[in-house]
């Protein structure tokens, strides 16, 4: 099914949700070599064999068609050459492993068959939300780590992007990023969301709220030292640690700013319908 996908040249992206060894990947190279095609492709796995057997399988396909004895028979490039991202979403057991209960309450009122159901659907979904999102983590957002479990192996302080992860939850096609003087003091990222059909200019200003106080982010905006946001020209703009933006909007200018704590903990426990 993938290989009949991928042969139509009208196919921007192939997506396959059970990648396994990398195959849909791998067709989908071979084709772009045959007819100089630009198809592009997503792969999803859940296994640990993605990063032994997936990724090197499709580093290699990508540098040459043929191999023999581990080494490349020809060099005949991908058109256009490749750049891949390789995302690690944060699994079900990873999540419960960093969250800290609150002090056991006496649940032996409870029915014994009543027990389960209620530390799985209320203690998780009410009584813990403010550990499997501590909000106060957002004051240094560039610093963030959790405890990952990976093929046997426990990571204690495993780093997380939270830059990244934002863009993805807002649904943000990314035009540049940036930092403002030292990247892990200040950064920024410009690009769209779709809402209502429409395209909507947007800003995403992260900071580290201990380095660069909420008089900082006002002067920069005020003063338009700020390259990104001298033009004014944007549809919203997020920032951590809530400073007053809205004291610095000139007459004649509309956009909005949000809190990315705020937007952050709305989406992520949102329902199908981002409500």
């Amino acid at each position: 099914m993938a290989r009949i996908a991928a042969r139509d040249n009208n196919v921007n992206c192939i997506l396959d949700f059970f990648a396994g060894s990398g195959t849909t990947g791998h067709a989908v190279l071979n084709l772009n070599r045959e007819d100089q095609g630009r198809r592009t492709f997503i792969l999803v796995e859940v296994n640990d064999y993605f990063d032994t057997v997936l990724v090197p399988r499709i580093l290699k396909a990508t540098y040459s068609k043929d191999w023999k004895e581990g080494k490349p028979v020809d060099r005949t490039p991908v058109p256009g050459g490749a750049i891949y991202k390789v995302l690690y979403l944060e699994s079900y057991e990873d999540t419960l492993a960093n969250v800290t209960l609150p002090a056991r309450r006496d649940d032996s009122v409870l029915p014994l068959r009543f027990r389960r159901e209620y530390t799985v659907r209320y203690m998780l979904d009410h009584e813990t939300r403010a550990a499997v999102l501590d909000l106060d983590r957002f004051r240094r957002p560039f610093s963030w780590t959790m405890e990952v479990r990976r093929g046997g192996m426990v990571t204690p302080e495993h780093p997380v992007d939270m830059v990244e992860t934002f863009n993805y939850l807002i649904g943000l096609r990314v035009s540049r990023y940036g930092f403002f003087g030292d990247p892990d003091r200040l950064r920024y990222v410009e690009g769209t969301v779709l809402e209502d059909g429409d395209e909507r200019r947007v800003l995403v200003l992260w900071r580290d709220c201990d380095a660069v106080p909420d008089a900082e982010v006002l002067r920069l905006f005020d003063d338009r030292e700020f390259a990104p946001v001298s033009s004014r020209e944007y549809d919203r703009i997020y920032v951590n640690g809530d400073p007053p933006l809205a004291n610095v909007r000139r007459d004649g200018e509309h956009w909005k700013v949000l809190a990315i704590e705020d937007e952050f903990k709305r989406l992520s426990f949102a329902d199908d319908d981002g409500n």
